[in-house]
């Protein structure tokens, strides 16, 4: 997978996380944290502290190196982060599957950003990573991200009861799932 900068919309760029980007996803996370309550677990106040992003950072590269998962930050023209995506629980073999999230920042919110972001994730996992489906799940309350799901071609496939501990309680989920293509697994 190439480590350029994708360019998306209002000049935003999709490129891998860095260490280096801890400030900026603490500030980032810090002005959208009410914004994105409803959709979020319960985290601590150090998460919000560039030391509590060094720690989550250092986690997702290390889940890189080990094939596990693939995280991007949108940033910006002075490459302030803007919001993230990530491929997490990445398998190989017959599954060939990983499962999807994302937020964006509370000030970029509905510009079709997110839509626009999760188009270039689904060509990089299956052009660069060879999956052949991505997993996504929505409180059943996130109309928006459920719209940008099905804009990208997911399909909604169910719904998983009590399925993460989100904004303190356990959430019913809407779960959408997207084919790559139908080619046979490679590597």
């Amino acid at each position: 997978m190439t480590h350029d900068i994708h360019p998306l919309t209002d000049g935003v760029g999709l490129r891998p996380v860095t260490l280096g980007d801890a400030e900026s996803f603490a500030e980032a996370l810090t002005r959208s944290r009410a914004y994105m309550r409803r959709w979020e677990p319960v985290r601590p106040d150090a998460f919000y502290t560039v030391a509590g992003q060094v720690q989550r950072l250092t986690g997702l590269l290390a889940d890189r190196d080990a094939g596990r998962a693939m995280s991007w930050a949108l940033a910006d023209e002075r490459d302030r982060v803007v919001g993230a995506m990530t491929l997490a629980s990445i398998e190989r073999g017959p599954f060939r599957n990983a499962r999807l999230g994302y937020w964006i920042d509370v000030d970029r919110a509905g510009r079709g950003l997110a839509t626009a972001a999760v188009t270039r994730v689904c060509e990089l996992a299956r052009d660069g990573l060879g999956l052949h489906r991505i997993a996504a799940g929505t409180v059943l309350d996130n109309i928006a991200s459920q719209r940008v799901l099905a804009k990208c071609g997911f399909e909604l496939y169910g719904t998983a009861p009590r399925y993460l501990h989100i904004d303190g309680a356990w959430q019913d989920h809407r779960m959408f799932q997207r084919i790559l293509h139908d080619g046979p697994p490679q590597g």
